[in-house]
């Protein structure tokens, strides 16, 4: 089928610039303000949780409504006959972004369905554990507990640093807490909490060394900063593409290495001779194939930005705000600042207001839409802009800060 070609004059001039530029670097406000005139965003609300979820670009929101209504004309027709065989290109596409063979990929609705594919497909006994950190995602402890009540598997949790100086830190942790009946290790490639950057290859290296499989949570870290497969060398990798790729929400991918996959369970039953095949993870019933097909335009997207350029700015932007703020004794960073640690996501706190108090604040009365974190670890304000937020809503956001740690918030 041909669509009518759409057209997005902000598009035209960053792909114009990057052809012309190679060297457009992290601080050049001319070409990142071109960036933000690509996506249609609210004038009053200024997104500091994209690490919850970010607006995709104009030209994926165009790409995902056109082909809406194009299936929409007759789904079982140009839904499932013309839009749907479109997943193997995206297939390809993210496999070369990820460095693994497309055979090795599933396109899935987010980072949750990916690794609960793994935490409940992965066969264990009474007494077998699975170990995780104490600083895990809510929804992945969930999913392990569920298995501790229905077949008495036990979770361990890794008591992590928060903030550590060192990722060996975090590795001795984890290598502590293994025991004779350890058969999964589960561990975050971005922590959700704080943006720590964990040391996933190195963990792999001890899964390897114990026999045991790692499952690693790529929510936060896919399209953030680049690194690919061959950099961590797990086994199973579950993100999200609607944080930092800026795919339309409800988009996912799976990775599982090949020898694996048929072992592996999928959540929803397919048929015995799709058991080798990645695509049995996709086996969801009826779904809107205009999702998984505009990711493709997410990838061009990021491809056009470059990875590393997009990484020089997310951090270029975090470091813009933090360091106005080291100064104040009772402001408290629970993420380590350097390059090797962490990227754009920073949790910050206040000592003596309450992380709940202090968002609501910024939201109300400057419009900022942050993550408060309470955990028995710690607590704070994670705070992830992205590649279209500007050095004004950075300044201004270190600005109320600033009131809020001299002044308090009233």
């Amino acid at each position: 089928m041909v669509f009518p070609q759409f057209r997005d004059e902000a598009l035209d001039l960053i792909e114009a610039r990057v052809a012309s530029d190679s060297t457009t670097s992290a601080e050049d406000e001319q070409f990142w303000n071109g960036v933000r005139e690509a996506f249609s965003l609210h004038p009053e609300i200024i997104n500091f949780n994209n690490g919850g979820c970010s607006p995709s670009p104009r030209v994926v929101a165009e790409c995902l409504k056109r082909q809406i209504d194009y299936a929409n004309r007759g789904p079982s027709i140009f839904m499932w006959r013309d839009l749907d065989p479109e997943i193997e290109g995206v297939r390809k596409r993210l496999a070369g972004l990820f460095g693994a063979d497309p055979e090795e990929i599933a396109i899935t609705r987010n980072a949750s369905e990916s690794l609960m594919t793994c935490l409940f497909g992965l066969p264990m006994e009474t007494g077998d554990e699975i170990l995780t950190s104490s600083q895990d995602y809510p929804r992945m402890i969930n999913a392990i507990r569920q298995r501790e009540r229905r077949e008495g598997i036990k979770m361990v949790q890794a008591q992590v640093p928060t903030a550590p100086a060192t990722q060996k830190s975090i590795v001795e942790a984890f290598e502590r807490a293994i025991t004779e009946r350890t058969k999964i290790i589960l561990v975050s490639h971005v922590g959700f909490m704080n943006g720590q950057i964990n040391p996933v290859r190195e963990i792999c290296e001890l899964g390897r060394q114990h026999g045991i499989p790692v499952v690693v949570d790529g929510a936060h870290a896919f399209g953030h900063f680049p690194f690919t497969q061959g950099d961590l060398t797990c086994d199973y990798f579950g993100t999200s593409l609607h944080k930092w790729l800026m795919s339309p929400v409800g988009t996912g991918m799976l990775y599982v290495r090949k020898p694996l996959i048929e072992p592996l369970w999928a959540l929803m039953a397919p048929g015995p001779t799709q058991d080798g095949d990645i695509r049995k993870f996709e086996e969801i019933g009826t779904h809107q194939a205009a999702v998984h097909n505009a990711i493709g335009e997410a990838l061009t997207f990021h491809e056009m930005l470059g990875a590393e350029r997009k990484a020089a700015r997310l951090r270029y932007l975090r470091s813009r705000w933090t360091d106005r703020l080291l100064e104040f004794d009772n402001v408290k960073f629970h993420t380590n600042l350097a390059v090797g640690h962490s990227c754009g996501i920073c949790t910050v706190e206040i000592k003596g207001i309450k992380p709940g108090a202090l968002g609501a604040w910024l939201e109300s009365k400057h419009g900022f839409v942050v993550a408060p974190i309470e955990h028995p670890d710690f607590g704070g304000l994670r705070v992830s802009p992205q590649v279209y937020t500007t050095v004004d809503e950075v300044d201004r956001f270190g600005a109320a800060m600033t009131t809020a740690a001299t002044q308090g918030i009233g």
